[in-house]
């Protein structure tokens, strides 16, 4: 993700024995083959969490510390959703331990006034510039905007299946959420979106949608 500091990377230790620092080699090698790719992307997922760039950065730091602590004991999978797993512990971890600045979680029959919280939050984009790639940031801008002040689950759930690519299969399983509730909230979070950003359309994600965010 583009809001992220380009020098920004996990800083990973290998603390064991001398005698095994031939297995410990390898599995730093291993880890850094399955899981270091999906660096951007676990930021991408923290970022739209937090709504925080540097609160992002720190749980993505603390989660491929963890990541990487525990991956001894990865047996194989998807490492994306592994380490989203890890990510996402780690987010509400830090709710836990920042009461007074997490995120407000808002339930599914609160669904009217969320919205209209997020249209209230949305900032507003200048319209009418001559220079197409400030349109296109103001219009990526305001499509963040957007995202992040959707309601908690349905804006993890989006960003989770349509920025991501994760299967409904892994996203409920991250979540803990029966597959009929991860569908159900990403009609919901598309419905949403669609009518803040194009009123009358109809709901689903343009297939410029993921290259708008990145």
């Amino acid at each position: 993700m583009s809001g992220r500091n380009p020098f920004f990377r996990p800083r990973l230790a290998v603390d064991g024995e001398a005698n095994d620092r031939a297995s410990e080699a390898t599995q730093a090698r291993q880890f850094r083959l399955l899981v270091l790719p999906h660096l951007d992307s676990a930021y991408n997922f923290a970022r739209y969490l937090t709504r925080d760039a540097e609160a992002a950065e720190d749980i993505v730091q603390d989660a491929f510390l963890r990541a990487f602590r525990a991956f001894p004991d990865y047996r194989g999978g998807a490492p994306k959703a592994w380490l989203f797993a890890i990510v996402r512990n780690c987010f509400l971890n830090s709710i836990r331990a920042h009461k007074s600045s997490a995120a407000v979680l808002v339930r599914e029959s609160d669904l009217s006034d969320a919205q209209s919280l997020a249209l209230a939050n949305i900032a507003d984009a200048d319209q009418g510039t001559p220079e197409e790639e400030l349109v296109r940031q103001r219009e990526a801008e305001t499509l963040r905007a957007v995202i992040e002040n959707l309601p908690e689950p349905f804006r993890e759930t989006l960003v989770l299946r349509e920025l991501e690519e994760l299967s409904y299969r892994e996203i409920a399983a991250l979540t803990s959420a029966p597959i009929g509730t991860v569908m159900s909230r990403l009609a919901r979070a598309r419905q949403m979106l669609c009518d803040m950003l194009l009123p009358g359309g109809e709901p689903g994600v343009s297939s410029g949608f993921r290259e708008t965010l990145r």
